[in-house]
């Protein structure tokens, strides 16, 4: 669908009601977002970071506005429907992994595949294969209390990408990481942002690490606010900033 932006967001709003108030977290926010487009995400905690991620995700519904994918308006969908929408378009990765500790790392990373009912010798294949090029090869039968939290992140995001969706959205993915490690796994987003032309939305607190990123934004008070282009500009020409 050329020149349809992947992601358009249209005067989203979030509001939580606490003790009978009113609590605004997303304030009517304009975002598009590219296909192949990587973008960082940067402000305060509690500023609603997080809570952008998880409406973009379809997890929580917002208070009004419209998300639109590839032209299509999926905010008036049903939960069965966004449940079928998310499992096949998005994928996640949190700063906890999220990992289901009595499996080993490949059939955390065959899950989303056997919930698509896709064949489980075919699924385990692609659990490997995609394990081995994040270089654990030798860490497939391994359960998450075995690996070091660099490997279970790597775990974590391969289980996120095993679909193969077109959107990427990560919440601190390297904030329990050191800085070393932290590196290398952002350095697997890239490689998997030039494999498979998908989308990412990176939310993260490190400023070193967003400045790497080819589009910045930040959150303020529940807006958005376009920071211009990282080192590794190479989003196409013509993608609409968020609106402040």
């Amino acid at each position: 669908m050329t020149g349809v932006p992947l992601v358009q967001v249209e005067n989203l709003s979030k509001l939580f009601y606490h003790g009978g108030r009113q609590l605004p977290v997303l304030r009517e926010i304009d975002l598009s977002i590219q296909h192949g487009e990587m973008v960082s995400v940067v402000g305060k905690s509690g500023v609603g970071k997080s809570t952008l991620l998880h409406v973009l995700g379809t997890i929580d519904l917002p208070t009004a506005g419209k998300i639109k994918f590839e032209g299509r308006d999926i905010t008036g969908l049903t939960p069965s429907q966004l449940a079928d929408f998310r499992n096949r378009t998005i994928g996640f990765v949190f700063q906890f992994h999220h990992l289901l500790p009595e499996f080993t790392a490949v059939e955390n990373v065959m899950m989303p595949l056997l919930i698509r009912r896709v064949p489980r010798a075919r699924a385990e294949h692609k659990a490997q294969e995609l394990l081995d090029a994040m270089g654990l090869k030798e860490r497939l039968t391994h359960r998450p209390g075995e690996l070091s939290g660099g490997e279970q992140q790597r775990v974590a995001l391969a289980r996120a990408v095993v679909m193969e969706p077109k959107l990427l959205l990560a919440d601190e993915p390297t904030g329990n990481l050191d800085t070393a490690t932290g590196e290398a796994t952002l350095d697997l987003f890239f490689e998997l942002n030039r494999k498979f032309n998908m989308a990412m939305m990176i939310v993260t607190h490190n400023a070193d690490l967003a400045d790497r990123m080819p589009r910045n934004l930040r959150m303020v008070d529940g807006r958005l606010e376009e920071l211009g282009r990282g080192c590794n500009s190479v989003a196409a020409p013509g993608v609409q900033g968020a609106a402040s």
